[in-house]
């Protein structure tokens, strides 16, 4: 018996052919100096807890996911979906589009957190994790975005083709914020008004004031890059409530600290995918009993769970967050209905 014939390989070919596309991928991020702090070295970012997974781990999780066997549907189709408003004036309307993608409408603004659209997470159109269901809403046919929000710079999250999409199918250029030295990248594809932000600070973007805050993630776009941007979470304090997006993390105790400063929170948007093997996933994604804690440590009154089902990216089957999710909420004795998920291009209103 061959040591190869557990491998897929289609699989084989795709992950070979990302870690090379990965190794030689264009950044456009220049060398930055930084202000030293709790988290920059004056060069690089890190989390506080010292928390990191460096090339060999990396190379590890890549050698080793070639031997994963679980398997995911080649297509998932989509419900048939409503048309979206051009604006909501009262309460908070959420919008799934798929893995990170939400739109939340909220006090006349329309807002977009990590948009992708593209058919692959990759830095290349023939290889990496491919969608197996297609974005909820076409980007034609979203309403005037006035803020697109961007947790982090990974491939799954910042996607320069989509927001090239969006820029020339927006009317008016909407302010785009991320982290810290992601701004020149964004700058590239179209968006004059793109703004970044340190963990603490803030800017005001109509009657929304978007709070840029901690979380426990990792940057990187290539090789040469590792950990040269800011990762973080957002807070949207609004008149109908206050809004937590979560972008990519790790549990840690920044859940507990922010809860406590801008809690109870309307609405939270909380990742639940994209967490085996744990000795690799644990520091930077949550599993869904995590993020039941994360919706505990919020305060939230209602937290939507993302980022599952698109795109394989790690080891677990497709339907396992949901299935984990659902024994999480009943350990923790927790109303499913504080705790939802919706289908790519469902939506729900919280009044």
């Amino acid at each position: 018996m061959t040591i190869f014939s557990p491998l897929k390989p289609r699989l084989i070919t795709a992950l070979a052919l990302t870690l090379v596309a990965v190794l030689s991928a264009c950044t456009m991020i220049g060398q930055q100096e930084y202000p030293l702090s709790d988290h920059s070295d004056g060069k690089r970012f890190f989390n506080r807890d010292g928390s990191d997974k460096g090339l060999a781990d990396i190379s590890r999780f890549l050698w080793e996911s070639l031997w994963n066997e679980a398997e995911w549907p080649e297509s998932v189709a989509n419900p048939a979906v409503a048309a979206i408003p051009d604006r909501v004036t009262q309460g908070i309307r959420t919008t799934y589009i798929n893995h990170a993608t939400v739109l939340i409408q909220v006090s006349g603004l329309n807002i977009l957190t990590d948009p992708i659209w593209s058919e692959r997470a990759s830095p290349v159109t023939f290889a990496g994790p491919k969608r197996i269901r297609p974005p909820g809403v076409a980007i034609e046919d979203l309403p005037e975005i006035d803020l697109i929000l961007v947790s982090h710079n990974h491939y799954d999250h910042l996607d320069t083709h989509t927001l090239e999409a969006l820029r020339q199918h927006q009317d008016k250029e909407p302010t785009i914020v991320s982290g810290l030295g992601n701004a020149s990248l964004l700058r590239r594809v179209g968006y004059s008004n793109a703004v970044e932000l340190d963990w603490g600070q803030a800017i005001s973007v109509g009657p929304a004031r978007v709070h840029f805050v901690e979380c426990q993630h990792r940057s990187a776009r290539g090789i040469h890059d590792q950990m040269r941007t800011l990762w973080g979470s957002f807070v949207i304090e609004t008149d109908e409530g206050n809004i937590y997006f979560a972008g990519d993390t790790g549990y840690s105790p920044h859940f507990r600290a922010q809860g406590e400063r801008f809690g109870p929170f309307a609405l939270s948007i909380i990742p639940i995918g994209a967490y085996e093997p744990r000795w690799f996933m644990q520091s930077i994604h949550l599993d869904p009993k995590e993020a039941v804690i994360a919706h505990q440590d919020l305060r939230s009154q209602q937290s939507l769970g993302i980022h599952f089902g698109v795109f394989q990216l790690t080891w677990e089957p497709v339907d396992q967050p949901l299935s984990d999710l659902t024994e999480a909420l009943s350990g923790a004795q927790i109303d499913p209905e504080r705790f939802w998920t919706l289908e790519p291009g469902e939506f729900r209103t919280l009044p």
